[in-house]
């Protein structure tokens, strides 16, 4: 039977830096997967809203639906 030994106090510290480094590897990746999950989820609902206004446009019975870009009109008054 094999008795056992406390840590020596710099082995303890050395054990502690690695937990200590392996938390926050962790806490940045649980952090960098809520970031991409919130921006992919930004870009679908993003996506769903088109789809949505161009559905609620095609249901009303109108033919021409697509989005109309002023600037571009607006710029060929001008000239």
């Amino acid at each position: 039977m094999a008795t056992e030994f406390p840590l020596s106090e710099q082995a303890r510290r050395e054990q502690e830096k690695r937990e200590d480094d392996t938390r926050f590897t962790n806490s940045l990746a649980g952090f960098v997967v809520a970031l991409m999950l919130g921006i992919v989820g930004f870009y679908v609902l993003q996506g769903l809203a088109v789809t949505s206004k161009l559905e609620d446009c095609m249901l009303q019975g109108r033919l021409n639906c697509e989005r109309i870009d002023m600037q571009s009109q607006s710029a060929g008054l001008e000239e």
